[in-house]
């Protein structure tokens, strides 16, 4: 109920029901609801509060009640009311313990990954978890390098192709969830010891191995059959993946470079999506890849400053470490490799206007970055990683818009050729 204005609420001693006046809202309450009603059933709690944004004045005017706005911002409907509404409040006074209490009470109906989780069955939400569901994060930031590449590898003039789109989508989401299953069962020791990864199913010990490696056979079985729709030679590379995918983990153990292994690992879809459409790995793909992976790194490197501390402590390496102070003086040498890298493939590519305007977004975007993220607020650390999922989809549409304009560019030179 998002009401600008104080309500008149008239209780009605026989209904025990508040009547608002004003929207018409009756909203009803369970005879025995502490919260509102005393022992004797005669006057409101005068300082407890709504979780749903609202609360009891202490004023009366007239023996009746103020019910004031109490601002939550996420807790605001934005649902205009109209005849008479009812709302139960819980019987035993929980509704008054804070507006997340009562949250788990009422759920809304809501499309999140964090909310799908939450209302999926007590059995099925530690594979959630595992496959880490709730933070999608990750697959979009191996689906949106692979979309990169399906665009750029489209004809002239027209959009990259649906169906490749769709397939790519949904093997970046079984795979990343794979590849945090091979993650998690080779570190569950060391998540143990680390404050961010301690409640993972499989460190927690909420979930056996065997389980895990039942859920990995599941993930990976699906995405081999997304795999073979594809043609053999793009068969053969994705299958070629998996040796990085299980010996990734691995990295931090032996070199300090394990972003490095992560960028590698992370964007061979990239060389999957082009060899899908064009029949094999050509020239323009090799830069687009490296400039993936320098993107990853990047990223990756900022996110592992979170954990510098513990990994020090454990014995974990990690470019954070290997950077230290002068990880942006690093970072910065490698986003100029990258728009380097994007800039010669759509020179390779003949790319027009839209494409580099989108490269130049996405320089700006990462100088930016760069430039504000405090390596030593792991907040900040968390809050800039999760920014590049927009920068993504900013580089995809450069993309598209780019190829779909090549084919005005190719008419205009062959104009010009005539002339």
């Amino acid at each position: 109920m998002n009401i600008s204005k104080s309500v008149f609420l008239l209780k009605s001693t026989t209904s025990k029901s508040i009547l608002d006046v004003h929207s018409r809202i009756n909203v009803s309450l369970a005879p025995c609801c502490q919260c509102l009603h005393n022992q004797n059933n005669k006057t409101f709690s005068r300082s407890r509060k709504f979780s749903s944004g609202y609360h009891f004045s202490h004023n009366k005017l007239n023996g009746r009640k103020f019910l004031q706005p109490n601002f939550f911002p996420e807790q605001s409907l934005k649902t205009s009311f109209s005849g008479i509404r009812q709302h139960n409040f819980p019987p035993n006074g929980s509704c008054f313990k804070g507006k997340d209490a009562y949250r788990k009470q009422t759920r809304n109906l809501s499309v999140t990954p964090k909310a799908i989780l939450d209302a999926s069955p007590k059995s099925l939400q530690p594979y959630l978890r595992l496959i880490r569901f709730d933070k999608p994060i990750g697959t979009w930031l191996l689906y949106w390098p692979c979309t990169w590449s399906i665009g750029l590898a489209a004809a002239p003039g027209h959009l990259p192709d649906l169906w490749l789109l769709t397939l790519f989508g949904a093997g970046a989401f079984f795979m990343r969830g794979a590849g945090c299953i091979v993650n998690d069962m080779w570190d569950r020791d060391i998540d143990k010891k680390v404050e961010r990864t301690k409640l993972r199913p499989l460190a927690s010990g909420e979930l056996t191995y065997f389980q895990g490696l039942c859920c990995l056979g599941g993930m990976l079985s699906v995405s081999l059959g997304i795999l073979l729709q594809l043609n053999w030679y793009s068969v053969v590379l994705g299958a070629a993946s998996m040796v990085l995918v299980i010996t990734y983990p691995l990295a931090k153990r032996v070199t300090f470079w394990p972003q490095a292994m992560l960028g590698v690992t992370l964007n061979w879809g990239v060389l999957i999506a082009w060899s899908a459409i064009q029949g094999s790995i050509q020239t323009p793909v090799a830069s687009l890849y490296l400039a993936s992976v320098l993107y990853t790194m990047i990223y990756d490197s900022i996110y592992s400053h979170q954990d510098k501390y513990d990994d020090m402590l454990i014995g974990v390496k990690s470019t954070a470490l290997k950077f230290g102070d002068k990880t942006k003086h690093w970072l910065t040498g490698f986003g100029t490799i990258m728009i380097g890298g994007l800039t010669l493939t759509g020179v390779a590519l003949d790319q027009t206007w839209p494409y580099y305007a989108g490269v130049s977004i996405t320089a700006a975007h990462l100088a930016y970055q760069l430039y504000t993220v405090d390596l030593n607020n792991a907040d900040d650390c968390a809050a800039k990683f999760r920014s590049n999922t927009g920068l993504g989809f900013v580089m995809f549409i450069g993309i598209v818009t780019g190829t779909l304009m090549k084919t005005q560019k190719n008419e205009k030179d062959q104009l010009d050729d005539v002339k």
